[in-house]
């Protein structure tokens, strides 16, 4: 998403001026929204988006973006610790000026925001500004706006929020969850992190970095608990090597609001009671669709019991009333509720109602990545769920600090392989530095169905971080190198 040429701005058009029967009307206007909106000009549809807010949704204004720009903040933070610590390069850090660090922020998410807007504008997609719902399976009534009908069909797309833990309560300020979090006030002292997913994990690994004492409860028997058993190992190593107190298996009971913190109750794994005090509590424990409002009972819809709304074809992500889709957070598993997946759900639903054959989402081969320090990054199955489905498994595993340039960065960090015996690549798992920029050359080795021998072939550049991606490779095809 980059800023348009013309820095054109989508018009909230007048009501009259709306076209009131497009071929396609899109509710939210999130990465799965716009993204079906503006795939579906592109192949000659008209559109109709209705937002309530801004275009760009969650990821753009609260999630991805901001919180990316802030975690690159805390990679420079723990860059100037590095060089005095480690490489004799007495730079010290004075302060962080927060104002400046929010203006910088906001002004990437300020200039992307004018970058989708643009691209909106240029692809004549008509924005109305307002909530919306069905009144029937063709037709949305939009507050400000009034009736439009759907000549094609309607897409819902209107996200996710954070979901709060009884008891609890956001105030912005002691209490914050993810969507707020990065616009509290200042930088606290301490912090107590509840979710060890991967927004929890990455919130933890920010505040630490700017100096703030962290402590991290997942209630899981360990953190990222969708990913890899090893993945979790070598992240939370990683973790606790940066000073955070992380606990896993542990249970929330309670917090008290204190005048400038909380007093948290938590319970170990190993059954003590322990008492937490930390100037903010950031509640990370997972998102929850939003379709209230939506009146989904109008066009003969329902929400399952967990509150998504699924999709009765998956391979055109088509509800049970046809020509109603779902795109984005509203899907329920095996959808991954992360934007790219949603960009690749409104491209699949706007070309299903352009008439053109789209191959459904793979969602096996859709990456996953924790932006922390140290990175996760992962495609396709777990060793576990690879031997659970029945596969014959052969694991190669291989340090990141066997390779020259995995001493140079001296994070840690591991790539570890799941393949069929003697057959196709069924995950790659990765943990360590940038390794959220090397996973795309293994979503194309699973997306694609290559085996070891297959990548074996190809040669990693020397020194990198990928080459240990190579090494793996070659050693499960045979010809290990330097790892024997």
């Amino acid at each position: 998403m980059t800023e348009n040429a013309a820095s054109a701005v989508t018009p909230v058009l007048p009501t009259s001026d709306v076209n009131r029967v497009p071929d396609v009307i899109v509710i939210g206007g999130g990465t799965g929204g716009y993204s079906t909106a503006l795939r579906a000009a592109a192949l000659g549809l008209t559109v109709v988006l209705a937002e309530r807010d801004k275009v760009g949704g969650t990821c753009l204004h609260r999630g991805c973006i901001p919180s990316k720009a802030m975690l690159h903040a805390a990679e420079l933070v723990d860059g100037i610790a590095e060089a005095r610590e480690r490489w004799g390069v007495k730079a010290t850090l004075d302060s962080v000026d927060w104002p400046a660090l929010v203006a910088t922020r906001d002004d990437i998410v300020s200039r992307n925001h004018k970058g989708v807007e643009g691209h909106l504008s240029h692809a004549r997609v008509e924005v109305v500004r307002g909530s919306a719902r069905l009144t029937g399976p063709r037709t949305v009534h939009v507050d400000g706006h009034g009736e439009f009908t759907a000549r094609r069909g309607i897409v819902l797309a209107t996200g996710s929020r954070p979901r709060m833990l009884p008891g609890l309560e956001a105030d912005g300020r002691r209490v914050v969850t993810s969507d707020d979090a990065l616009f509290a006030p200042g930088l606290p002292q301490s912090v107590l992190v509840l979710g060890g997913g991967a927004i929890g994990v990455e919130y933890a690994s920010f505040h630490r970095s700017m100096g703030a004492d962290v402590t991290l409860v997942e209630a899981a028997d360990r953190l990222v608990p969708l990913e890899d058993t090893d993945v979790s190992r070598h992240l939370t190593r990683g973790l606790k090597k940066r000073g955070i107190d992380v606990q896993t298996g542990a249970r929330f009971l309670s917090a008290e609001l204190l005048e400038n913190g909380v007093r948290a109750t938590v319970r170990t794994a190993r059954g003590e009671t322990r008492t937490v005090e930390a100037e903010r509590l950031l509640v990370a424990v997972g998102r929850a669709p939003v379709t209230d409002g939506l009146d989904l009972a109008a066009a003969g819809l329902a929400t399952d019991e967990r509150g998504f709304v699924a999709p009765a074809d998956w391979a055109r992500l088509e509800t049970a009333v046809p020509g109603i889709h779902v795109v984005g957070d509203l899907l329920p598993p095996p959808s991954l509720g992360l934007a790219h997946a949603s960009f690749a759900e409104g491209l699949l639903v706007a070309e299903t109602l352009a008439g053109l054959a789209s191959p459904p989402v793979d969602y096996a081969a859709v990456p996953r990545v924790t932006y922390s320090s140290p990175q996760t990054a992962s495609v396709g199955l777990t060793e576990a769920d690879a031997r659970n489905r029945g596969h014959d498994v052969v694991v190669n595993s291989m340090p990141l600090t066997a390779v020259a340039k995995g001493m140079v960065h001296g994070q840690g960090g591991v790539v570890k392989v799941v393949a069929e015996r003697g057959g196709q690549v069924l995950g790659v798992h990765l943990v360590g530095p940038h390794v959220s920029e090397m996973i795309a050359e293994s979503q194309l080795i699973v997306g694609w169905d290559a085996e070891p021998s297959d990548v074996a072939h190809h040669i990693h550049a020397h020194p990198t971080l990928s080459e240990a991606v190579g090494e793996t490779f070659l050693t499960l095809a045979g010809r290990g190198l330097h790892q024997q």
